[in-house]
């Protein structure tokens, strides 16, 4: 069975980043870390080192390798919660550590990854059948910074 796992190059603070996304994501953990002991297009032998991690149940792998290209939005790690608390408290945290607001439930943390920090029933509002419900919902996500729960709900429930 194949393993699918995202990796994401950090020129720095490879370490730092994940410790602080294993401390804020529920069910998350640190795996193996690596050095590599060879010479790489990155730098000398004890340069690069890789970390093993897992986000709820997406495995992903950080590699701290010196600056090659920075993040943007086209990779975005998307967190789906179940309350507006869990939003506020994964949201809060971003945002004192460094992360800046964008639009629609999405910030950039302070090393430059986007994160989508958005309720579960998000999705299943979006794609409902009732395509009126569905466009409430989406003009009224799209007018937010943070989500707010309640008023998709109350766009969903019309």
């Amino acid at each position: 069975m194949a393993k699918v796992v995202s990796n994401l190059w950090f020129a720095e603070e490879a370490r730092e980043a994940v410790e602080f996304y294993v401390s804020i994501i529920p069910d998350s953990r640190i795996g193996r870390t690596t050095i590599l002991p060879a010479e790489t297009p990155s730098g000398p032998p004890g340069s690069v080192e890789l970390i093993e991690f897992t986000l709820g149940d997406q495995a992903f792998l950080a590699m701290r390798a010196g600056p090659l290209d920075s993040f943007n939005h086209s990779f975005s790690i998307a967190i789906l919660l179940e309350s507006q608390d869990e939003i506020d408290r994964v949201w809060d945290a971003f945002l004192a550590n460094g992360g800046t607001p964008e639009a629609c439930g999405w910030l950039k943390d302070r090393w430059g990854l986007s994160w989508q920090i958005v309720p579960r029933m998000l999705s299943e509002m979006i794609a409902d059948d009732n395509r009126e419900r569905a466009r409430r919902v989406t003009e009224v996500m799209l007018g937010m910074v943070k989500i707010d729960v309640a008023a998709l709900e109350k766009a969903f429930n019309g």
